[in-house]
């Protein structure tokens, strides 16, 4: 009888051995593919969503400090509307009753940059912003003065010998090359008018001016009232005097731009890209829900971004505002 010859035993490491060689099947492959892919995917998008994130933070600061710049240069233009140089030699020219209005402005109207002063508006652009005007005295002598007193421009103004001498500080929305609103500052520098760029990306700027009607003047403001109001009430003054000259000084004696002793300013300003992760349409009322456009009377001071075209709606946006106290009477 043959002898029967035994298997050989299969151990531990025998068994293990041939487990590492076996490798991983097809379907244990794909799965690890395809758990590979989904991680990788929601990296890049947690990647960029924060990058999303990252410029629209970056878009929002710069807006703020944007705005807070604009605000300071028309704060301090507006401050400096009405002042009289009591230095001269001879009696100011800006302290008769029958001088020209300090502040002055346009309702929804824009401006050339080498026209004179604002007396040929244009057509607005950017949501119908507005036109805002303030004259000052100087220092000095020649053309640019002693240089204590500036323009917006940064130009100084010299002490005037009559009203067409007086300084000009004048803000106005106009595009520039790209189609892009931007807040234009515009002034006489040098026997020249021109204008330089304050702050760009201008969706809206709104001017209303706060009246004095009390008798006597208080200083303190009774109604706010945009431009179109203001030369309205004017248009409706019946002129005194024998002359037409005569007539004109009246009229300037009585204008109701001599008793604006504060005047409001907003702006509403965006981005430069569609980086809002957001898809609500928003609603800015540049002088609160009370004003609100004023039924449809004050155009640009109520922007709903459901009328901005599509390519511009998800831009970041910032609505800056501020109220500023004339230092010296307006007329």
């Amino acid at each position: 009888m043959s002898a029967i010859t035994a298997a050989p035993a299969i151990t531990a490491t025998t068994a293990l051995t041939r487990a590492r060689q076996q490798g991983w099947s097809l379907v244990e492959l794909l799965l690890a593919t395809g758990l590979g892919l989904l991680l990788t995917l929601l990296a890049a998008s947690l990647l960029l969503a924060s990058a999303g994130n990252y410029r629209h933070h970056a878009e929002s600061a710069l807006l703020d400090d944007s705005g807070r710049a604009a605000l300071d240069i028309l704060a301090q233009a507006v401050r400096q509307g009405a002042y009289v140089n009591w230095d001269s030699t001879t009696a100011p020219v800006a302290i008769g009753d029958d001088a020209a209005p300090a502040i002055t402005g346009w309702d929804a109207r824009s401006l050339s940059r080498s026209s004179d002063g604002i007396a040929v508006p244009l057509p607005a652009v950017a949501n119908g912003s507005d036109v805002l005007a303030v004259r000052f005295a100087g220092h000095g002598q020649g053309v640019s003065g002693d240089g204590s007193s500036v323009n917006c421009g940064g130009f100084g103004v010299a002490a005037p010998s009559d009203d067409d001498a007086l300084g000009w500080s004048i803000f106005y929305v106009a595009l520039d090359d790209a189609g892009n609103g931007e807040l234009r500052c515009k002034y006489l520098g040098n026997g020249n008018w021109g204008a330089d760029a304050i702050v760009r990306g201008v969706d809206s700027f709104q001017v209303l001016y706060g009246l004095d009607t009390d008798q006597p003047a208080d200083g303190v403001p009774n109604r706010y009232l945009n431009a179109s109001a203001i030369r309205a009430l004017d248009a409706a003054l019946v002129p005194a005097g024998a002359t037409a000259e005569a007539q004109q000084r009246d009229l300037q004696r009585r204008s109701h731009w001599k008793r604006v002793c504060t005047v409001r300013l907003a702006l509403l300003l965006h981005g430069d890209g569609n980086t809002r992760s957001d898809t609500r349409a928003m609603q800015f009322d540049l002088f609160g829900p009370a004003y609100a456009g004023n039924g449809g009377q004050d155009r640009g001071t109520q922007v709903l971004e459901a009328q901005i075209p599509q390519a511009q709606r998800w831009q970041a946006r910032r609505l800056v505002g501020l109220t500023v106290a004339l230092r010296n009477r307006s007329g």
